[in-house]
C-alpha cells in the first residue's frame, strides 16, 4: 500500500512539473524551428531630378574647390623652389612673398566666388527634403 501511494504522490509531482513546464519547453521548442524572419528590404524611392541635380553641383563644387586647392599646392611648391637661388637678396625675396600672396588672395577670391554662385544657384532653386527612412530602420531593431 505504501508503493501505490509513493507512486501516485511521485506520479502526481511529474504530472504537475510537467503541466507547469509545458509552455517554456513549447515556447523553447517553437523558437528553435522557426528562423527569424529577415527584415524586408527597404525600398527608397529613386531620387528626383531636382535630388540628383543638387547632388551633382555638390559634386562640381567640391571636385572644383579641390582642384584649387591642390593647384595651390603645387604653385607654393614652385614658389618655394624659386625663392632657393635669391634667399640672400632681400629685395627679390620681397617681390616673392608679395607674388606668393597676390596669387593666395586670387586663390582665395575665386574659391569664394565658386561657392558664393552654387549658394546663389541653390537658393534659386526649390529645396529638396529627403524622406525621412522608416522608423524601423532608424532604429537598428
Amino acid at each position: 500500500m505504501a508503493r501505490i501511494v509513493l507512486f501516485h504522490r511521485t506520479l502526481r509531482s511529474l504530472l504537475i512539473g510537467a503541466v507547469v513546464l509545458a509552455p517554456v519547453g513549447f515556447a523553447a521548442a517553437w523558437q528553435s524551428t522557426t528562423r527569424p524572419s529577415a527584415r524586408p528590404p527597404v525600398v527608397l524611392p529613386p531620387p528626383s531630378d531636382a535630388q540628383f541635380q543638387q547632388a551633382a553641383r555638390q559634386q562640381q563644387v567640391n571636385d572644383q574647390l579641390q582642384k584649387s586647392q591642390l593647384e595651390q599646392q603645387l604653385h607654393q611648391s614652385v614658389a618655394d623652389q624659386a625663392k632657393r637661388p635669391g634667399a640672400k637678396d632681400p629685395a627679390l625675396q620681397r617681390q616673392l612673398d608679395q607674388a606668393d600672396q597676390a596669387q593666395h588672395d586670387r586663390d582665395r577670391a575665386a574659391r569664394q566666388d565658386l561657392v558664393e554662385r552654387y549658394r546663389n544657384q541653390a537658393a534659386s532653386l526649390p529645396r529638396v527634403i529627403p524622406q525621412d527612412a522608416p522608423a524601423a530602420a532608424r532604429s537598428g531593431g
